[in-house]
């Protein structure tokens, strides 16, 4: 059966392009369409420049940069000022560490740096998933995760109650479709991981982009997700202030 959690948005079309389906959605996040267009290959301007935009999950901030583009999602408090202040530009600048630790200030979590992919859902109507809902798995530490940081996260896996392989499809970026998943230690290296990557997006319907963060050290889930057909687009950072 195909499903599909979450939702995304783009900037108007240009004239005569094509729009993929469930791409257009008003009312969205403003770093949905910038990360939808980005996706389409029409990336920000490298100005070298930075813009704020408004975070999509209250008390949830993050930076996000693309080639010579930062995007700070932060809430009204922190001024444009204080970012220019310690020396934000569209470059290295927005992901210094010395930056986003003063954001976020004494006692934040502060998540690890990720590059931000992209890809296409692959799901048809009446074709089944290889991947079943997986309710069971919901205390995994993966699954844990995604839900102190997402909305709406189902959390799949394979028919076979032995097997503990996970991918969750969850309300997540900027409000897009994002998709996070784990492997268990004894299959991994073995290409499985671009195939539960591949499954996962059999659940979401065809065409509808679905994004993912994932550390740029863990080869192994770089290289499972750009076998599963993902891009990469940028750079991703998440913080949550401290009260």
């Amino acid at each position: 059966m195909v499903g599909t959690v979450g939702g995304v948005s783009v900037e108007p079309p240009h004239a005569g392009e094509q729009v993929a389906p469930g791409d257009q959605a008003p009312g969205k996040h403003p770093l949905a369409g910038m990360i939808t267009a980005a996706a389409a290959g029409r990336f920000p301007d490298p100005d070298g420049g930075w813009e704020r935009v408004p975070p999509w999950r209250p008390g949830l901030e993050a930076i996000i940069s693309f080639t010579g583009h930062a995007v700070f999602a932060v809430a009204p408090d922190i001024t444009g000022q204080r970012i220019a202040s310690l020396g934000a530009d569209g470059f290295a600048g927005a992901h210094d560490p010395r930056l986003i630790t003063a954001l976020a200030g004494p006692g934040a979590w502060i998540d690890a740096l990720d590059m931000l992919m992209a890809g296409r859902g692959s799901g048809r109507a009446g074709v089944p998933s290889r991947l079943v809902d997986r309710p069971d798995l919901a205390g995994h530490p993966r699954a844990r995760f995604a839900a102190r940081i997402r909305d709406e996260p189902r959390v799949l896996g394979y028919p076979d109650p032995r097997r503990s392989a996970l991918a969750i499809i969850s309300r997540g970026i900027a409000g897009l479709t994002e998709l996070s998943f784990e492997l268990e230690p004894g299959q991994r290296g073995q290409r499985w991981g671009a195939a539960l990557a591949a499954g996962a997006l059999s659940v979401i319907p065809s065409g509808q982009l679905a994004v993912a963060a994932v550390a740029p050290g863990n080869a192994a889930s770089v290289r499972a997700l750009l076998s599963a057909g993902f891009v990469p687009l940028g750079s991703f950072q998440l913080f949550r202030r401290s009260g």
